[in-house]
């Protein structure tokens, strides 16, 4: 069974987790072993120290692999997410072009057109934007935006804050206004 596009980019990313920590054990083992290495030297055992070497070295190219395998699967991660993006896009003009037609129905083709130059004016800019910050931004970048827009959302969200100097002990007396005129009472119909 095929697993669902939308936990497809979680696996993928569990993946590379996994590979990651891998690649730390392998990274501690090959410097645990360069010591030893070391210390078989100083004791005059050059074919164990060279023997060890030899194992040291497969293990570094196998880390090499695992470093190229981590960026492939967050490759494959940018691509998918891409792509889910798109079918959003699409699905928004969809939506889009059937309210161009129900509006081509109700406005002048002026008016439309205009209209269409305005939203095209912005897809250009926002392309622009996109194209000035497209690889300079880091993944770090990208959490601390996140981390900052649901900061500012949530600042909206807050209450405001209570009063804090202490309320009067005594609640002033509204005098009632003179000379207010009285309604007139209309006797239903």
């Amino acid at each position: 069974r095929m697993p669902s596009v939308t936990s497809l980019p979680q696996q993928l990313k569990q993946q590379r987790d996994k590979l990651r920590q891998y690649q730390k054990r392998l990274s501690l083992g090959l410097e645990r072993e360069r010591a030893l290495a070391r210390q078989l030297l100083r004791d005059g055992k050059k074919e164990k120290a060279m023997l060890l070497l030899k194992k040291k070295r497969y293990q570094e190219q196998l880390l090499d692999k695992t470093e190229n395998q981590i960026s492939n699967l967050e490759r494959m991660v940018q691509d998918i997410e891409f792509t889910q993006i798109e079918m959003k896009v699409i699905e928004g003009l969809k939506i889009g072009n059937e309210c161009l037609n129900k509006m081509h129905q109700v406005m002048s083709i002026e008016e439309v057109e205009r209209i269409i130059g305005e939203t095209q004016d912005a897809v250009e800019y926002q392309r622009q934007i996109d194209e000035l910050l497209a690889g300079s931004l880091t993944e770090e970048d990208e959490d601390a935006i996140l981390e900052e827009l649901n900061a500012i959302t949530q600042e909206q969200l807050e209450l405001p804050e209570v009063p804090s100097e202490p309320l009067p002990e005594k609640i002033p007396e509204v005098s009632p206004i003179k000379n207010r005129p009285k309604p007139e009472l209309v006797a239903a119909s």
